[in-house]
């Protein structure tokens, strides 16, 4: 694959994640809660989230204009995502003191995280030169 076949996946992986954070985040918590939602009963948790998410789905859904001039907001998605993911993973496990745990997010939004970092790390072109052709500062 090429710096421009790449670079045009990339714009298609940022819209895509882009309108998932905006507009999925707070749906899926509601229909998949043993996949999505860490709290249960009233929690003001999930806004919290929401409102993050969605703010970063309106920063990749600008990025996907011109990514190459974006890249530090790519890549902090990219780590944020995995350190995100790892620290889920790990309190999957964890029961919480009303007995209840949190496997079923192995399935849910752990992964979702994962994807999403491989996905924009695979797609972000690299290298100087590329930089060169598309204008963006080094």
């Amino acid at each position: 694959m090429n710096d421009t076949q790449r670079l045009a996946g990339l714009r298609i992986v940022l819209i895509v994640v882009g309108l998932i954070a905006l507009f999925a985040i707070w749906p899926l918590m509601i229909l998949w809660p043993s996949g999505w939602a860490w709290h249960s009963g009233h929690s003001d948790y999930p806004l919290m989230i929401v409102g993050v998410y969605a703010t970063l789905g309106v920063f990749l859904l600008r990025a996907s204009r011109d990514p190459m001039r974006h890249l530090s907001l790519i890549w902090f998605t990219v780590w944020s995502s995995i350190v995100h993911g790892a620290i889920m993973a790990v309190q999957s496990f964890g029961v919480e003191m009303d007995g209840a745990r949190h496997v079923g997010h192995l399935y849910g939004d752990v992964p979702a995280l994962f994807i999403v970092a491989a996905a924009l790390a695979y797609f972000t072109p690299r290298g100087e030169q590329t930089r060169a052709r598309t204008g963006a500062a080094a």
